[in-house]
This record gives structure tokens, sequence and C-alpha cells, in this order.
């Protein structure tokens, strides 16, 4: 005896059913609309302007607008909270330095969301060296020289960052830590408001994440050292701080793209493929190095794996130096 069929009004029943149980992004196009790049620090900064060199060659690839939103504040938990909140689907991205995942979380005693679970990382950009940069009517030349006039004059020098906890701030700690000498710290909302104060002799000096190399080759700063394990390939002749005899002075970091938790794998995996394209552009490199930076392609588990190691270096510094937020 045969099983009577199914009405057929059953049928189609069942088979809506199975099309609202898929996945929903398993028939969306990506992208589908423009996508929105939110810079966690002001206009002008490294930042800022790694994400504007990448916006146009990532536009003409995905055939959708990038549009640049600066969102700045917070040591950039604001625009990194924004990000964790908008839809999780590829359309809207966060650019900021690796601090707001390595140093924010050290930094803040409450924070509205963990960049760790609320956070994808998409793709590494660059790595960004730090400078050291001095206003030029101040005596000493190089190193060695400025570190003795600091320390015959504690506390009477400042230096600026682009906030508490900022790569330049703690760059600033390293460097009062390891040639042990006292300066005042003033701290802006970002590193394009402390450059203008520097040129203004506002302030002495500052690590600067080279927005200010355009002033150092004008001669309106003078440009003592690298904050980096080597030395940059602009100023070759410039030594950095290990060679001038503090050991191991690294305060470099890695910028990069970050997506809201949840964004699916394919979306990640195809916005690091065409980011790491855009990378290897000369346009695109040549803009990054002219901020003494340097392209640095990878994968999404390369970039987690470098925010976990300066997490732990930079968190060590923040609890030795008694580091808060504003």
């Amino acid at each position: 005896m045969t099983r009577p069929a199914l009405p057929w009004r059953r049928c189609l029943l069942l088979l809506a059913a199975a099309a609202m149980l898929a996945p929903a992004h398993a028939n969306t196009v990506w992208p589908a609309k423009p996508i929105k790049v939110i810079v966690n620090f002001p206009a002008g900064g490294a930042a800022d302007q790694i994400a504007r060199a990448i916006s146009q060659p990532l536009q003409e690839s995905l055939k959708q607008p990038v549009v640049i939103e600066n969102r700045a504040g917070a040591n950039g938990n604001l625009g990194g909270e924004a990000v964790a909140r908008a839809p999780a689907d590829g359309h809207t991205l966060l650019m900021s330095s690796g601090g707001m995942v390595s140093v924010n979380p050290h930094l803040y005693s409450r924070m509205s969301f963990d960049p760790a679970k609320d956070l994808v990382p998409v793709a590494a950009v660059a790595r960004v060296l730090v400078f050291l940069v001095t206003r030029p009517s101040l005596p000493p030349a190089n190193v060695k020289e400025f570190i003795s006039y600091v320390k015959a004059n504690p506390g009477k020098l400042s230096y600026g960052s682009p906030g508490n906890g900022s790569s330049p701030h703690l760059a600033g700690e390293m460097f009062k830590t390891q040639a042990e000498l006292f300066a005042l710290h003033v701290p802006y909302r970002g590193a394009a408001p402390a450059l203008q104060d520097l040129l203004a002799g506002q302030i002495d000096y500052a690590f600067d994440p080279g927005i200010a190399l355009t002033q150092v080759r004008a001669g309106k700063l003078r440009l003592l050292a690298v904050g980096s394990p080597k030395r940059s390939p602009l100023f070759p002749d410039v030594p950095t701080l290990d060679e001038a005899g503090l050991r191991g002075f690294d305060a470099d970091t890695v910028f990069g793209f970050y997506a809201p938790a949840g964004t699916p794998p394919e979306v990640v995996t195809q916005l690091n493929a065409q980011i790491n394209r855009a990378l290897a552009l000369p346009a695109v490199q040549e803009r990054i190095a002219s901020i003494g930076g340097e392209a640095q392609p990878g994968s999404p588990a390369a970039f987690q794996q470098r925010a976990t190691a300066d997490s732990q270096r930079f968190g060590a510094l923040i609890r030795e130096r008694r580091i808060v937020a504003d």
C-alpha cells in the first residue's frame, strides 16, 4: 500500500520554513552597498592617512564607494564601540591602531565593549614607527645630548601625545623609564593637534607616528632618533634609541582593519584579500612610507597574534608606570 502524497499546501509551507532556516547571508551578494570605514582618531593622523590611502583601490576592487568617517575620542574607544555595535554584514569596518585592542583593556577599568569579543581582525595594513622629534630651538643636537639636557632640567620639558595610553604616549613612558628622566606629559585628542602645538613651541618634544616628517624635512622640527628595532629607510642616518643606549626599545604599533564580531568568515576572507592587494600597489606603499610606516600585509590570524604579543608587553608597561585613562 502506497503512502498518500502530502497536500500541496503543506509542501509549500515546508519549503518556506526551510528557506527561513537557511543562513541569512547565504544568498546575499556582498558588498551590496557602500562600505563605511570608521577611523577612531582625528583627521590628519596616521590612521586617517592610511585609511584614505587604501580606500580608493579598495572601492575600485569592491565596486562600491568606501566612505571614511572620523569618530575620535577615548583613545579610540568611541569609534571602536560604533563598529562593535554595527550590523555584522561586512559593510562597516574600523581602521585603528593596534592600541585599542592591545592597550585600552589595560588602560580602562571599564569599557562599553570588549575588543577581543566584539571585533574580529580583518587585515593588518601598516607597521608604524615612532620618531623622537623636538622643536629645533632646543640646544641638544643628538639623543645623548637630549637625555642629558632633560635630566638637567627635571620637569621643565613637556612632550605631547595623541592621548593617554596611545602608542606615542607609551613610547614617551618607555623613554622616561629607560633613560631615567622626568618630563611632563601633555595628552591631546589626536596626533595632529599635538604636532600643531609642537610646531608652535607649546611643547618641547614628541614621539611622532610619522605625520611630522614633512616638518622635519622642512627644518621646522629636529629628528633625533627612531623608537623602533631598526632604522627608518627614509632617514638611514638617524639612529634608533636602541643604538643610542636604550636597549630593546620598541614602540612600533600595527594599524589595521577590524569588523564587528559575527561578520561572515567568507566576507572577512574577501576583505583581507582585497586589502592585501591594495597594499601591494606602489602608490599605497609610498603613501604609507611617507609617514614613516611599512606596509604590513598578512592574514587575520597573524594580525591577531601580533595584537596578543603587544598586549602582553604594553600591559606590563602600563602597570609598571601606573598609567590611567584620561
